[in-house]
Order: C-alpha cells, then sequence, then structure tokens
C-alpha cells in the first residue's frame, strides 16, 4: 500500500492557481472580492500547517492591521461554504483550515497537533464512484491519521532511555 505525505514543492504552484482564479470563482459565486479575503485565502494557501483562524488573523494583521479575528472567522466559513478551503477539526480542538482542495487525507500529531496532508490512492479508489453508503450520501472524504511526528517521537524516545542516546548506551554498556 502507497502512502506519502504530500510534496510540498508543488504547493507554491498550487497556490498561485487557486490564487490566480480565486476572485473569479468568487465573482461567480456573488462573493464581494475584498482585500481582506484574498490576504486570508493567500496565508491559507501558502501555509503547510492547516492554521487556526486565530494564526491566520496574526498574519493577515501584518497587511491589514485591522482586520478583526470575527472578520476572519466569518471569512473562513464563507471560504468553507462555497468550497474554496476545507475545516479540518480534530475531536475537542479547535478548527484547523486548510486551502489544499485536492483528494487528500491528513497525519495528525496526537503530542503537538500538528497536521500534514498525505495522499493515500487505493482509498480513493474504494470510494471513487460510491455516491451511497447505507442510507448515507457521499459527499467526500478525509481520513484522519493519529501518529506522532518525527521530533515528537524523538522526545518520547529519549524520555523511554533516560535521556540517553544509543551510542552513549552502547558505550555504557561496553564498559
Amino acid at each position: 500500500m502507497e502512502l506519502q505525505l504530500v510534496n510540498e514543492r508543488r504547493r507554491p504552484a498550487y497556490a498561485a492557481q487557486r490564487l490566480a482564479e480565486f476572485a473569479e470563482r468568487c465573482r461567480a459565486g456573488g462573493l464581494a472580492v475584498t482585500p481582506q479575503r484574498i490576504a486570508i485565502i493567500k496565508v491559507l494557501l501558502d501555509s503547510a500547517e492547516h492554521p487556526r483562524a486565530d494564526a491566520i488573523c496574526a498574519a493577515v494583521r501584518k497587511q491589514h492591521p485591522h482586520v478583526s479575528l470575527a472578520t476572519v472567522h466569518r471569512t473562513l466559513e464563507t471560504l468553507c461554504e462555497i468550497g474554496e478551503a476545507r475545516k479540518v477539526t480534530m475531536l475537542h480542538d479547535s478548527a484547523r483550515y486548510d486551502g489544499n482542495l485536492t483528494p487528500h487525507h491528513h497525519v495528525v500529531c496526537i503530542k503537538c497537533r500538528c497536521i500534514r496532508d498525505i495522499e493515500i490512492p487505493q482509498l480513493d479508489r474504494i470510494l471513487a464512484g460510491r455516491s451511497e453508503l447505507g442510507e448515507f450520501t457521499v459527499l467526500g472524504s478525509s481520513l484522519e491519521i493519529h501518529a506522532l511526528c518525527e521530533r515528537c517521537g524523538a522526545k518520547a524516545a529519549k524520555r523511554a532511555t533516560g535521556g540517553v542516546g544509543r551510542s552513549q548506551r552502547k558505550q555504557k554498556s561496553s564498559k
């Protein structure tokens, strides 16, 4: 089974294409194109972090200092409603937002809560063409895999060995 994190080198080209088409899609949907909306979608598209509204607001305020957190929340909800963004919400955690609309799933670190996009073509093929699952109408799918990121895994391993690395353990055991 082939699982792979989404190639981040593709993000700038994808973001540029989506941003170039954003204003036209908004107009077609009857939504006003404001500098704040453009700034919010740009921050979202440029981030691989699946940021929370407060992080998006902080980034937008660098160019638009008077933008409120409430405006950012409303804009993000609107972007989700019109299909320009996705909400990635972990249970018992605040909403995170994703500007990547291509089919993908998420791997989430259970410690630091970082989220990364992951492609699972086999899963997508299983659901391809399905419009119903029992009594449910299929609208889309996103699998969330809970894991430890490399950094948190290394910290956990270090704690488990009492802060002693493998090479240091070998030296101590050979003495």
